[in-house]
């Protein structure tokens, strides 16, 4: 029923903004998740969980930190626990394609006695737009490790209409989707698709894995370097390099390629220099 909310996790990032504007829009009740609102939430304290989850029909989750830190899994396990205990109708959870700790993860979900569906994402084409590319962009570089290695990048703005969709229809229960773009394209190809669509030179910049780590530790910490170095290594080893048809089965459509988004974000304005 509409009027029962949907909880959307990490509400007031990429994903889960995008989801919860698509599921407003369409009459649907939203539930924004996070430490702020109304019903506070927080995956790292258990309290927050009942209430936010109380009376909900379906619930998007974007897990945070990520899966690979410590305890993550048991967290997951213990949050499907309380949705079950609340009555949740279905989960919807994001993961990322090719990465161990994450397929774990679905594990937990797929069988937490939930109905429940996973969504496997390739990297989003956002990630040079608002993501943590975007000032290396603006700066005409792309500093990246994988080498030649291809991603089917897929626009984000898709990625959340399959996420709505499969949050308030049925039929997509136990089912695991991969969420991709029309094509594998390396970073050089990226690189020289925004030269084109910018009109300055943007330079796909290949480092070591050892310098993409110094780089995170200097923003972040030793730990979360160690463990988004880690993952970078196991999913750029061409593992990831071919596409699926997630998008397809879903909306009955093909996805967006990145020369579309890139048109698309340009126009925003988003990589405009001030004079």
């Amino acid at each position: 029923m509409k009027s029962q909310p949907i909880l959307v996790t990490g509400a007031t990032g990429k994903t889960g903004s995008r989801i919860s504007k698509l599921l407003e829009h369409a009459g649907h009740t939203v539930r924004r998740a996070s430490r702020h609102a109304e019903k506070p939430f927080d995956w790292q304290n258990a309290t927050t969980w009942e209430s936010a989850l109380a009376g909900v029909q379906a619930v998007y989750i974007c897990f945070y930190p990520d899966f690979a830190f410590p305890g993550a899994l048991d967290t997951l396990s213990a949050f499907a626990e309380t949705a079950k205990s609340a009555g949740v109708g279905r989960l919807v959870m994001i993961t990322g394609r090719g990465e161990h700790y994450a397929q774990l993860g679905e594990e937990v979900i797929l069988n937490s006695g939930v109905p429940a569906t996973i969504l496997r994402s390739a990297w989003f084409a956002q990630n040079f737009s608002e993501g943590s590319l975007y000032a290396p962009v603006m700066e005409g570089v792309i500093p990246m490790p994988g080498g030649d290695i291809g991603e089917p990048i897929v626009d984000l703005d898709d990625f959340a209409e399959v996420a709505a969709k499969v949050l308030t229809a049925t039929g997509y229960e136990g089912q695991i989707y991969e969420i991709t773009g029309p094509q594998v394209i390396t970073f050089a190809e990226v690189a020289k698709i925004l030269t084109e669509t910018l009109g300055r030179p943007i330079e796909y910049l290949p480092i070591t894995f050892e310098a993409f780590h110094e780089a995170l530790e200097h923003a972040t910490d030793r730990q979360y370097a160690d463990i988004v170095t880690s993952i970078a290594k196991e999913t750029f080893d061409g593992r990831n390099a071919r596409r699926a048809n997630g998008i397809e089965r879903v909306l009955n459509r093909s996805p967006r390629d990145f020369t579309e988004f890139a048109s698309k974000a340009a126009q925003t304005g988003c990589w405009t220099i001030a004079a």
